[in-house]
């Protein structure tokens, strides 16, 4: 009997993202006056995927810090972009923290947004004979 390979890679700030911005009208403050909102959606989106799905394999992949090859090729490269908000940047560490208790991989690769890693890694799991599911918004 074969095990099916199931492998999940999910694009972590665009799932911040969404999970902040859909408190936005009625945010998640704990009694500190600390914004949740990021990381309460973020844990209930995962804990959601991984009863429902039940992964074999899974990873959490994260923008590095700094500039990007994309950002030394095209210096207007996400150039109009709003500055994230105070409160997403407070619950990153956090929701790292999270992630780590679930004994889930979080990856990051200097030079490379975590779309364009996710889409390397996908190839490379499809080509490994998983079946490959991308959490991400991104098209490209």
């Amino acid at each position: 009997m074969t095990e099916d390979k199931r492998l999940f890679l999910l694009d972590a700030y665009a799932l911040i993202f969404r999970a902040y911005y859909s408190f936005i009208s009625n945010p998640r403050i704990n009694s500190k006056g600390l914004n949740t909102s990021a990381m309460f959606g973020f844990t209930n989106t995962l804990w959601s995927l991984l009863k429902k799905e039940n992964p074999t394999h899974i990873a959490v992949v994260f923008d590095p810090p700094g500039g990007t090859f994309r950002h030394e090729q095209f210096t207007d490269y996400k150039a109009n972009r709003d500055e994230t908000p105070e409160d997403i940047r407070k619950s990153v560490p956090y929701i790292k923290e999270i992630i780590k208790a679930f004994h889930i991989p979080i990856l990051e690769v200097p030079g490379f947004e975590a779309d364009d890693t996710i889409g390397t890694l996908a190839k490379k799991g499809a080509r490994a004979g998983y079946t490959v599911y991308m959490m991400t918004p991104d098209k490209d």
